[in-house]
């Protein structure tokens, strides 16, 4: 079973994206646990204060190390974990490769920054991992969160009907995956392509090949010099 516990400011962001489709079949199935933290509930504060403002006089407010500490601490005392994973816009993005990597793991702490991040001495003492979803600055790392943990669910024997769907898509082989059709076979006068309608499963492997080679030219050229 795969187990993720999200550490965050904002639980409310992470319930709407795990309560449908696969991951929620996925949690149903007991194929994996999602157990969401609220920092605040960690805090020492009267106030239940988990963020504070930046020594330097800098502006925005910085989430604080104690109640990320006490909470971490804390999971850590129950079971072992693969990664401590923070969501920032500030480190390597994230690439399918590693997708599938995490994937074969069982435990991940998942910690979401907001407002300017996290104190550094969390980065430095606590996290393993540091993930971006991509070079732009969203208001938290819940949403990431969210599609880490999307990515790497849809991978697991049994989230998903037909288990070799995933290994087809975009990016596992550093192609994007190639034009798909269903039915009808003609409408409005626009026809699926005839070598899909023939049976030759040779004949088609290498269209669709050589569809997935050029569309990755064509709007992802960066994959094929990699």
């Amino acid at each position: 079973m795969l187990r993720f516990d999200i550490l965050t400011l904002h639980p409310q962001l992470l319930e709407g994206p795990f309560a449908v489709s696969i991951i929620n079949r996925a949690i149903e199935r007991g194929l994996v646990e999602i157990h969401i933290h609220n920092l605040r509930d960690y805090s020492t504060s009267r106030q239940k204060q988990a963020d504070d403002y930046p020594f330097g006089g800098a502006a925005g407010m910085v989430m604080m190390i104690q109640p990320i500490d006490d909470c971490i601490t804390k999971l850590k005392s129950e079971r072992k974990y693969d990664e401590i994973i923070y969501l920032c816009p500030d480190a390597p993005v994230l690439k399918q490769a590693e997708v599938n990597k995490l994937s074969m793991g069982e435990n991940y702490i998942l910690l979401c920054g907001h407002y300017k991040g996290i104190d550094q001495r969390v980065r430095d003492h606590f996290i393993t991992k540091e993930i971006s979803i991509g070079d732009y600055v969203l208001s938290g790392g819940e949403l990431p969160a969210a599609i880490l943990v999307d990515a790497m669910v849809r991978l697991i024997p049994g989230a998903i009907s037909d288990a070799t769907s995933a290994l087809t898509d975009s990016f596992q082989d550093e192609l994007l995956s190639p034009p798909v059709y269903t039915r009808p076979a003609e409408y409005k006068g626009w026809k699926v392509p005839e070598v899909l309608m023939n049976g030759n499963h040779k004949l088609i492997e290498e269209w669709l090949h050589d569809q997935a080679i050029e569309k990755t030219k064509n709007i992802r050229p960066d994959l094929l010099n990699s």
